[in-house]
């Protein structure tokens, strides 16, 4: 069962995303994180991961990540802020931008396949999943100007993202999960022409 403790974690979401909407649509973004967290639970993660789906872009889209990461770490624990920052591609810095798209993303893959926690790869693919199903989606809806929403709008580099992150999965999340973001990584193929 979840505890207040998930109550807590869904008003801190709230709170971090609350101005925020999906790339190039008016869905609030906190159906994200929702959606995130719901997919860890049914596909077995606990509660600790399932908060950590709430706040798995908390320290990437916080103007100040190191704080927000603290405050994760001192509200939730150490598991939850590890597992956080292991599915973050960057640490938001005050004034600074955020490095290059291809570097943070080689970074990311780098830390994903070191990471002996479960749940990181375990949120890591819920969040990719739930990624990849918009993208798929918006692919039917509107074709290749969905590619445009993205920092990198080069189909071919979002492409090769997804299916190192799918390769990634394999054998490290329940079969089901890793299953599914493959077979959404091959309709994007199919649907960008690749």
């Amino acid at each position: 069962m979840l505890t207040q403790r998930f109550q807590r974690a869904f008003a801190m979401a709230s709170e971090v995303h609350a101005r925020q909407l999906r790339k190039g649509t008016t869905i609030p973004y906190v159906a994200h994180v929702m959606s995130v967290a719901a997919l860890v639970l049914e596909h077995g993660g606990g509660e600790d991961a399932a908060i950590s789906g709430l706040l798995h872009d908390a320290v990437e889209d916080s103007d100040d990540g190191e704080s927000t990461l603290e405050r994760i770490r001192a509200e939730f624990g150490d598991r939850v802020a590890d597992t956080v920052l292991g599915c973050s591609d960057a640490v938001g810095v005050p004034g600074q931008a955020k490095p290059p798209w291809r570097e943070r993303k080689e970074a990311y893959l780098r830390r994903l396949a070191e990471s002996r926690d479960p749940d990181v790869p375990l949120v890591s693919a819920c969040d990719k999943l739930h990624n990849s199903r918009a993208i798929v989606a918006d692919l039917r809806a509107i074709g290749s100007a969905v590619w445009q929403r993205f920092s990198a709008p080069d189909p071919e580099a979002q492409l090769w993202y997804y299916r190192s992150l799918a390769r990634s999965y394999a054998g490290r999340v329940p079969p089901a999960l890793s299953g599914e973001v493959a077979r959404m990584v091959a309709e994007m193929r199919t649907l960008a022409g690749a």
